[in-house]
């Protein structure tokens, strides 16, 4: 008889289940429930990007590839990204990983170790916040503020939370799930401070893309920081070309970083796909038009749902300015999970709740828009329904 117990270590014990996927698990396969607790849009790749990778696949790429990525793509994205920020970003600086969220582990694997104290800035999609945490790091976090024009950063309450004892800053703007987005006058000061200090500061600009302010892009570090800066950027090619299920992503990182990030690539997956690859090629060298036609479907929807809900009673629903959610409130409701299956037993609205995204997020639900308005209107009529107005 064994005398140890078979059981995992204890970072990887005290990790959260995603509470997104306990509401959502506990309603999949039941008939008429409209779930828009994921994010992701609700139309398929554009066929254009599936062709190429239906090419790829019949011109035999199934083989491995180069652990940081085929070159060509990883040109590409230096030059999509050097026209997009107006500032040179060399090839040397990319990687591409096996999604965004491969990206983000990558990251932290390359710069933290056991101990190292991260600075997050929560509601925070979870696996910015847990993929530390798995590494044996400390998360302090620092919290955003609701407001009717939508949610703000303390930047004075940040700095200060950024300490000669810090690793590393995780910052994710556009943000999931509250669609804050960081002032462009913010970024210098928080620049500054993780230089004079030594602090890596990691950039989430996985919905960088899907901003509703002025100019192509939401404001960025990449523009204002030097390729030596302990700058690291993740990226997808997931949300604004419609690719959820490719499972690819790339970071900028400066290039003595991505000379070790090959090797850190092979421990983990060696590389990504080839005809994966292929599909993002033309995504990223053709599909402008699809992100912008996108941009446009996200501003109508973010404008009619939070229209639809402010004119709630009891509703609280923030502005978000990026990214595909409404983050929203209902007077008197604090325990966020309980209200999500509530709602999914009740009406069949499926929403995710706000405690998946750290303690500042607890009395809040995620309702991602990125869908017909036809089906926004359907939830928001099943909404007033189980507040039986």
């Amino acid at each position: 008889m064994s005398i140890h117990p078979a059981i995992a270590r204890p970072q990887v014990l005290a990790l959260r289940g995603s509470k997104i996927r306990e509401v959502a698990n506990a309603a999949m396969g039941r008939a008429g429930v409209l779930p828009f607790w994921f994010g992701e849009s609700d139309q398929p790749t554009p066929e254009p990007i599936r062709q190429a990778a239906i090419a790829a696949l019949q011109d035999g790429r199934t083989f491995y590839s180069h652990n940081l990525g085929q070159a060509p793509l990883r040109a590409a994205t230096a030059a999509y990204l050097t026209q997009l920020h107006g500032r040179q970003i060399e090839e040397a600086r990319i990687a591409i990983t096996n999604s965004g969220v491969n990206a983000l582990m990558i990251a932290a694997q390359a710069i933290l170790s056991p101990g190292d104290r991260v600075v997050v800035i929560d509601p925070v999609w979870p696996n910015v916040a847990e993929i530390p945490r798995i590494l044996g790091a400390e998360v302090v976090c620092v919290s955003l503020s609701p407001g009717p024009d939508g949610f703000h950063l303390d930047l004075d309450q940040l700095l200060d939370a950024v300490t000669p004892d810090t690793r590393a800053l995780f910052l994710n703007s556009p943000n999931n799930p509250t669609g804050w987005t960081i002032h462009p006058d913010q970024r210098q000061p928080i620049l500054d401070r993780c230089r004079a200090l030594g602090v890596w500061l990691v950039a989430d600009d996985v919905y960088e893309r899907l901003y509703f302010g002025d100019g192509a892009s939401a404001p960025s570090f990449l523009p204002i920081a030097d390729p030596a800066d302990r700058l690291i950027s993740a990226n997808s090619f997931s949300k604004a070309w419609r690719m959820t299920g490719w499972r690819l992503g790339w970071l900028v990182a400066p290039p003595t970083l991505v000379e070790r990030l090959g090797v850190l690539l092979e421990y983990n997956t060696s590389c990504a796909p080839d005809f994966v690859q292929a599909a993002a090629m033309t995504a990223i060298t053709q599909g402008e038009g699809y992100v912008q036609a996108l941009r446009h479907e996200l501003a109508t929807a973010r404008d009619h749902l939070i229209a639809g809900l402010k004119a709630i009673p009891g509703v609280s629903a923030p502005w978000p300015a990026g990214a595909m959610y409404a983050f929203f409130r209902l007077a008197g409701e604090h325990d966020s999970v309980a209200l999500a299956k509530r709602l999914v037993d009740e009406v069949g609205l499926g929403l995710a709740p706000g405690a998946a995204f750290g303690e500042g997020g607890e009395g809040w639900l995620r309702w991602c828009f990125a869908a017909d308005l036809a089906r926004l209107d359907e939830g928001l009529a099943r909404l007033r329904t189980y507040l039986k107005l």
